[in-house]
Protein backbone atom coordinates (compact mmCIF):
# COMPACT_ATOMS: atom_id res chain seq x y z
CA UNK A 1 0.00 0.00 0.00
CA UNK A 2 1.41 2.99 -0.96
CA UNK A 3 0.98 6.07 1.95
CA UNK A 4 0.91 9.82 1.70
CA UNK A 5 3.84 11.60 2.87
CA UNK A 6 4.25 12.65 6.14
CA UNK A 7 3.71 17.18 5.68
CA UNK A 8 6.30 18.62 7.87
CA UNK A 9 6.41 20.22 10.92
CA UNK A 10 5.45 23.99 11.57
CA UNK A 11 9.05 24.63 12.44
CA UNK A 12 10.40 22.69 9.63
CA UNK A 13 8.04 24.52 6.74
CA UNK A 14 9.18 27.85 8.53
CA UNK A 15 12.74 27.30 8.17
CA UNK A 16 12.54 26.23 4.91
CA UNK A 17 10.20 28.67 3.63
CA UNK A 18 12.77 31.10 4.71
CA UNK A 19 15.85 30.11 3.90
CA UNK A 20 14.01 30.47 -0.20
CA UNK A 21 13.54 33.76 0.38
CA UNK A 22 16.22 34.53 1.78
CA UNK A 23 17.91 32.97 -1.31
CA UNK A 24 16.36 35.73 -3.34
CA UNK A 25 17.39 38.86 -1.15
CA UNK A 26 14.07 39.51 0.66
CA UNK A 27 15.64 40.64 4.51
CA UNK A 28 12.37 40.20 5.72
CA UNK A 29 12.28 36.61 4.90
CA UNK A 30 12.00 34.91 8.79
CA UNK A 31 8.65 37.72 9.13
CA UNK A 32 7.63 36.78 5.76
CA UNK A 33 6.72 33.31 6.61
CA UNK A 34 5.55 33.96 9.66
CA UNK A 35 3.02 36.35 8.34
CA UNK A 36 1.90 33.33 5.49
CA UNK A 37 1.91 30.75 7.84
CA UNK A 38 0.00 32.44 10.84
CA UNK A 39 -2.73 33.92 8.52
CA UNK A 40 -3.08 30.35 6.95
CA UNK A 41 -3.75 28.62 10.13
CA UNK A 42 -5.47 32.09 11.30
CA UNK A 43 -3.71 32.09 14.01
CA UNK A 44 -1.29 35.11 15.65
CA UNK A 45 2.45 34.18 15.12
CA UNK A 46 2.70 33.37 18.78
CA UNK A 47 0.87 30.40 18.14
CA UNK A 48 3.73 29.41 15.38
CA UNK A 49 6.44 29.24 18.31
CA UNK A 50 3.91 27.55 21.27
CA UNK A 51 3.14 24.96 18.25
CA UNK A 52 6.16 24.40 16.31
CA UNK A 53 6.29 20.84 16.04
CA UNK A 54 2.79 20.60 15.00
CA UNK A 55 2.29 18.87 11.66
CA UNK A 56 0.88 20.93 8.86
CA UNK A 57 -2.40 19.83 7.71
CA UNK A 58 -2.26 19.23 4.00
CA UNK A 59 -5.05 21.45 2.79
CA UNK A 60 -3.20 24.28 5.06
CA UNK A 61 0.35 23.16 3.36
CA UNK A 62 -1.00 23.55 0.34
CA UNK A 63 -2.34 26.78 0.78
CA UNK A 64 0.48 27.70 2.71
CA UNK A 65 2.66 27.11 -0.37
CA UNK A 66 0.86 28.32 -3.03
CA UNK A 67 1.36 32.33 -0.90
CA UNK A 68 4.77 31.24 -0.88
CA UNK A 69 4.93 31.03 -4.54
CA UNK A 70 3.54 34.36 -4.33
CA UNK A 71 6.31 35.79 -2.43
CA UNK A 72 9.00 34.22 -3.70
CA UNK A 73 7.34 35.79 -7.15
CA UNK A 74 7.97 39.69 -4.96
CA UNK A 75 4.30 39.74 -4.69
CA UNK A 76 4.02 41.99 -1.29
CA UNK A 77 2.93 40.36 1.49
CA UNK A 78 0.14 43.25 2.16
CA UNK A 79 -1.55 41.54 -0.80
CA UNK A 80 -0.90 38.15 -0.45
CA UNK A 81 -2.96 37.99 2.93
CA UNK A 82 -4.65 41.25 1.98
CA UNK A 83 -4.66 43.60 4.59
CA UNK A 84 -2.05 46.16 5.90
CA UNK A 85 -1.70 47.31 9.55
CA UNK A 86 -1.47 51.54 9.16
CA UNK A 87 -1.55 53.93 12.39
CA UNK A 88 -2.96 50.74 14.85
CA UNK A 89 -5.78 49.48 12.28
CA UNK A 90 -5.72 46.73 9.75
CA UNK A 91 -7.13 48.22 6.04
CA UNK A 92 -8.18 46.16 3.18
CA UNK A 93 -5.98 46.51 0.39
CA UNK A 94 -5.92 44.68 -3.33
CA UNK A 95 -3.24 45.45 -6.21
CA UNK A 96 -6.06 48.18 -6.78
CA UNK A 97 -4.48 50.35 -4.24
CA UNK A 98 -1.21 51.32 -2.97
CA UNK A 99 -0.33 49.80 0.24
CA UNK A 100 0.76 52.35 3.09
CA UNK A 101 3.44 52.82 3.91
CA UNK A 102 4.70 54.11 7.89
CA UNK A 103 5.96 57.31 6.93
CA UNK A 104 2.42 58.58 5.46
CA UNK A 105 1.40 58.42 9.04
CA UNK A 106 3.13 61.58 9.63
CA UNK A 107 0.22 62.94 7.73
CA UNK A 108 -2.05 61.96 10.47
CA UNK A 109 0.19 63.58 12.96
CA UNK A 110 0.11 66.70 11.20
CA UNK A 111 -3.53 67.20 11.40
CA UNK A 112 -3.63 66.47 14.93
CA UNK A 113 -1.42 68.85 15.63
CA UNK A 114 -3.31 71.50 13.23
CA UNK A 115 -6.11 70.30 14.67
CA UNK A 116 -5.40 70.72 18.37
CA UNK A 117 -3.62 73.95 17.63
CA UNK A 118 -6.85 75.77 16.38
CA UNK A 119 -4.58 77.22 14.11
CA UNK A 120 -7.69 76.87 10.78
CA UNK A 121 -9.61 79.49 13.04
CA UNK A 122 -12.68 77.96 12.23
CA UNK A 123 -15.15 75.96 13.75
CA UNK A 124 -15.88 73.23 11.35
CA UNK A 125 -12.94 71.70 9.14
CA UNK A 126 -13.68 70.17 5.92
CA UNK A 127 -10.93 68.21 5.13
CA UNK A 128 -10.30 66.51 1.75
CA UNK A 129 -8.07 63.07 0.98
CA UNK A 130 -7.16 63.52 -2.63
CA UNK A 131 -6.54 60.11 -4.37
CA UNK A 132 -7.28 58.18 -1.50
CA UNK A 133 -6.26 54.44 -2.52
CA UNK A 134 -7.51 52.40 0.68
CA UNK A 135 -8.57 55.36 2.41
CA UNK A 136 -6.45 55.00 5.09
CA UNK A 137 -5.62 58.30 5.53
CA UNK A 138 -8.41 60.14 5.13
CA UNK A 139 -10.69 57.22 7.52
CA UNK A 140 -7.84 57.24 10.03
CA UNK A 141 -8.39 61.15 10.09
CA UNK A 142 -12.00 60.85 10.77
CA UNK A 143 -11.13 57.77 13.46
CA UNK A 144 -8.52 60.17 15.03
CA UNK A 145 -10.65 63.40 14.90
CA UNK A 146 -14.11 62.82 14.48
CA UNK A 147 -15.32 66.72 14.32
CA UNK A 148 -13.66 66.85 11.03
CA UNK A 149 -15.65 66.66 8.13
CA UNK A 150 -14.01 64.24 5.45
CA UNK A 151 -14.74 62.90 1.95
CA UNK A 152 -12.60 61.26 0.16
CA UNK A 153 -11.86 61.45 -3.50
CA UNK A 154 -9.95 58.56 -6.37
CA UNK A 155 -10.51 58.38 -9.81
CA UNK A 156 -9.85 54.45 -9.80
CA UNK A 157 -13.48 52.73 -9.18
CA UNK A 158 -12.05 49.52 -7.76
CA UNK A 159 -10.16 52.23 -5.20
CA UNK A 160 -13.28 53.69 -4.53
CA UNK A 161 -14.83 50.22 -3.84
CA UNK A 162 -12.00 49.20 -1.35
CA UNK A 163 -11.74 52.77 0.43
CA UNK A 164 -15.99 52.32 0.88
CA UNK A 165 -15.59 48.40 2.40
CA UNK A 166 -12.56 50.17 4.86
CA UNK A 167 -15.00 52.86 5.75
CA UNK A 168 -17.90 50.38 6.61
CA UNK A 169 -15.64 47.81 8.60
CA UNK A 170 -13.96 50.45 10.51
CA UNK A 171 -17.37 52.56 10.96
CA UNK A 172 -15.93 55.91 9.97
CA UNK A 173 -18.48 58.41 8.61
CA UNK A 174 -16.78 59.70 5.74
CA UNK A 175 -18.15 61.16 2.22
CA UNK A 176 -16.43 59.09 -0.80
CA UNK A 177 -16.93 60.26 -4.33
CA UNK A 178 -15.14 58.92 -7.43
CA UNK A 179 -13.37 62.14 -9.09
CA UNK A 180 -9.99 63.43 -10.51
CA UNK A 181 -8.45 64.98 -8.21
CA UNK A 182 -10.16 68.05 -6.76
CA UNK A 183 -12.98 68.02 -9.98
CA UNK A 184 -16.19 66.93 -8.11
CA UNK A 185 -15.44 68.04 -4.84
CA UNK A 186 -18.07 70.24 -4.30
CA UNK A 187 -17.16 72.40 -1.08
CA UNK A 188 -14.83 74.79 0.21
CA UNK A 189 -11.74 72.69 2.54
CA UNK A 190 -9.67 73.74 5.28
CA UNK A 191 -7.24 70.97 4.66
CA UNK A 192 -6.27 68.96 1.27
CA UNK A 193 -4.42 65.68 2.04
CA UNK A 194 -2.62 63.67 -0.80
CA UNK A 195 -0.60 60.90 -1.81
CA UNK A 196 -0.38 61.09 -4.87
CA UNK A 197 1.79 59.36 -7.27
CA UNK A 198 5.29 61.41 -7.61
CA UNK A 199 7.54 58.51 -8.65
CA UNK A 200 8.97 59.37 -11.90
CA UNK A 201 9.67 56.33 -14.62
CA UNK A 202 12.96 57.48 -15.24
CA UNK A 203 14.10 56.87 -12.02
CA UNK A 204 16.80 54.46 -11.19
CA UNK A 205 16.36 50.66 -9.46
CA UNK A 206 13.05 50.62 -8.04
CA UNK A 207 12.15 47.52 -5.40
CA UNK A 208 10.87 44.29 -7.29
CA UNK A 209 7.85 44.50 -5.61
CA UNK A 210 7.17 47.90 -7.19
CA UNK A 211 6.19 46.26 -9.79
CA UNK A 212 2.96 44.85 -8.38
CA UNK A 213 1.41 47.93 -7.12
CA UNK A 214 -1.03 49.72 -9.43
CA UNK A 215 1.14 52.51 -11.90
CA UNK A 216 -1.64 54.71 -11.64
CA UNK A 217 -0.56 55.28 -7.98
CA UNK A 218 2.97 55.24 -8.57
CA UNK A 219 4.03 56.97 -11.36
CA UNK A 220 3.72 60.82 -12.49
CA UNK A 221 4.71 62.50 -15.58
CA UNK A 222 7.25 65.64 -14.99
CA UNK A 223 9.81 64.20 -12.88
CA UNK A 224 7.10 62.60 -10.96
CA UNK A 225 5.38 66.49 -9.90
CA UNK A 226 2.29 66.57 -13.02
CA UNK A 227 -0.38 65.43 -10.78
CA UNK A 228 1.00 67.25 -7.70
CA UNK A 229 1.00 70.80 -9.74
CA UNK A 230 -2.13 69.78 -10.55
CA UNK A 231 -3.35 69.49 -7.54
CA UNK A 232 -1.97 72.72 -6.72
CA UNK A 233 -3.23 74.51 -10.09
CA UNK A 234 -7.22 73.88 -8.43
CA UNK A 235 -6.57 73.78 -5.07
CA UNK A 236 -7.05 77.60 -5.82
CA UNK A 237 -10.48 77.77 -6.19
CA UNK A 238 -10.99 74.31 -3.32
CA UNK A 239 -8.91 75.96 -0.40
CA UNK A 240 -9.95 78.58 2.30
CA UNK A 241 -7.74 81.44 2.86
CA UNK A 242 -5.08 80.29 5.90
CA UNK A 243 -5.81 76.42 5.03
CA UNK A 244 -3.42 73.85 4.50
CA UNK A 245 -2.28 71.97 1.58
CA UNK A 246 -0.29 68.95 3.06
CA UNK A 247 1.43 66.54 0.22
CA UNK A 248 3.42 63.51 0.65
CA UNK A 249 6.67 63.59 -1.74
CA UNK A 250 9.66 62.67 -2.35
CA UNK A 251 12.38 64.89 -0.08
CA UNK A 252 14.32 66.26 -3.32
CA UNK A 253 11.15 67.85 -5.11
CA UNK A 254 10.30 69.36 -2.40
CA UNK A 255 12.31 72.83 -3.00
CA UNK A 256 10.49 72.54 -6.94
CA UNK A 257 6.89 72.33 -5.36
CA UNK A 258 7.31 74.98 -2.97
CA UNK A 259 8.87 77.39 -5.90
CA UNK A 260 5.86 76.67 -8.34
CA UNK A 261 2.79 76.64 -5.37
CA UNK A 262 4.13 80.67 -4.64
CA UNK A 263 2.54 81.64 -7.61
CA UNK A 264 -1.11 80.69 -5.42
CA UNK A 265 0.17 82.23 -2.40
CA UNK A 266 0.79 78.92 -0.86
CA UNK A 267 3.93 79.08 1.22
CA UNK A 268 5.78 76.32 3.12
CA UNK A 269 4.89 75.87 7.00
CA UNK A 270 6.52 73.06 7.19
CA UNK A 271 8.07 70.01 6.15
CA UNK A 272 8.85 66.43 7.61
CA UNK A 273 10.54 64.17 5.92
CA UNK A 274 8.27 63.13 3.45
CA UNK A 275 5.66 65.67 4.48
CA UNK A 276 5.28 68.97 2.15
CA UNK A 277 2.75 71.47 4.54
CA UNK A 278 1.85 74.56 2.54
CA UNK A 279 -0.58 77.46 3.87
CA UNK A 280 -2.30 79.75 1.41
CA UNK A 281 -1.84 83.45 2.95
Amino acid sequence: MNSQPQTPAIKDWVAKASNQLKDIGIASHALDVEIILAHTLRKNRTYLHSHQDDILDPKNLEIANARLELRLDRVPIAYIIGHKEFYGRRFNVTPSTLIPRPETENIIDIVKELVSQRSLLTDKINLVDVGTGSGCIGITIKLECPEIDVTLLDISQPAINIATKNSKLLKSDVKIIKSDLLTNYPLKANIIVANLPYVDSSWGFLSPELLHEPSIALYAEEQGLDLIFKLLDQSINTLHDSGYIILEAEPLQHSQIIKYAKKYKLLKYKSDNYCLVLQKI
